[in-house]
């Protein structure tokens, strides 16, 4: 079952005994921990019938013994496991998961890793109850997320905003999201999110930013790539060195696969290297600047300056020189 399936099922109050949600995304699954909070029991039911139990702190009988309980004037009861992937016993609820007490929703939230689903315990939730797995979203999908949660509160945006929040938050749900949410407070319903609004809220620069010093490296803008580079040497938190490395990694990368599919339009190579079609546009541009002997060199230099930034030949250097060094070479 999906995350959209998964929510509507519950705030129907259309419950199954066990629920499983384990996986490297843990955004998805705090959300849902939090949707079986507010909606399996009315308020006054609470007090005696919701229990929350953390995995490091859990003891099997202790546990076993409070799931078998029965609901106190109330339909149901709600038993939470928290941080499951710290309860060193977990494979050993299976004989709780083969006869489950009907009245009680049991969900296991399990973060950060995912179940053996070759274990008697993965194989009986499924069977039982319900198995949600939390995937990490790949960095192509995530402007497409980005977007879909503008759109959920009622914002429009520029095209550039989910790029730029991207690249500069990078693959933290959890944070794009909690950042969103402060959009929503300050502004009102159906704004269109620009750049100016980016960077007085969020703070993120809309001229001095990841996104931006990857577009003036493709572009080979020199005198731009050094202006946001000294902006980030007095901002350090702004362009870090390893994720801006990561970042021209996968775009110079991107860039040698362009240059070798055959379906040279915005539409193909958008869908053959996964990405959207305002991306796959800017690459179409920095192709023409940079051909397949310089985009090797670029990604062998990258592969050296990422060993340099983690102290790999013992350089002295500090971050912001050799991203200096890194932005005056990859473009020269």
């Amino acid at each position: 079952m999906d995350f959209k399936a998964l929510q509507k099922k519950i705030k129907a109050k259309e419950f199954e005994p066990i629920y499983v949600l384990h996986g490297d995304e843990s955004f998805y699954i705090d959300k849902l921990v939090d949707l079986f909070e507010d909606t399996a029991l009315e308020p006054h039911e609470r007090d005696f019938n919701q229990q929350v139990i953390y995995g490091k702190e859990a003891d099997l009988l202790s546990l076993l013994g409070v799931l078998k309980q029965y609901p106190m004037m109330a339909e149901r009861r709600l038993v939470i496991l928290k941080e499951a992937q710290e309860f060193k016993q977990l494979l050993e609820l299976e004989s709780y998961l083969n006869e489950p007490v009907p009245s009680t929703v049991f969900v296991i939230a399990h973060k950060y890793k995912s179940v053996d689903s070759r274990t008697k315990f993965a194989k009986l939730a499924q069977q039982k109850g319900v198995v949600f797995k939390a995937e990490k979203i790949r960095d192509y999908q995530l402007p497409e997320w980005i977007t879909s949660l503008l759109s959920s509160k009622g914002f429009t945006h520029t095209s550039k905003v989910p790029h730029i929040l991207a690249e500069s938050i990078g693959n933290d749900l959890s944070r794009i999201s909690n950042e969103i949410d402060k959009l929503a407070i300050v502004l009102p319903e159906g704004q269109k999110i620009d750049e100016a609004l980016v960077e007085k809220h969020i703070g993120i620069s809309k001229e001095y930013n990841i996104f931006e010093l990857n577009n003036a490296v493709g572009a080979r803008d020199m005198v731009k790539a050094l202006k946001i580079v000294k902006y980030f040497e007095a901002n350090p938190k702004a362009g870090e060195l390893v994720p801006v490395i990561g970042i021209l990694f996968k775009f110079f990368s991107q860039l040698m696969r362009i240059h070798f599919i055959q379906d040279k339009s915005r539409e193909g190579i958008a869908k053959a290297i996964n990405v959207h079609a305002f991306v796959a546009g800017e690459l179409m541009n920095s192709r023409n600047h940079y051909n397949p002997k310089k985009v090797a060199e670029n990604i062998e230099l990258l592969y050296q300056y990422d060993l340099k930034s983690k102290g790999v030949g013992s350089t002295s250097e500090v971050s912001d020189t050799l991203l200096r060094e890194l932005v005056i070479q990859l473009i020269a």
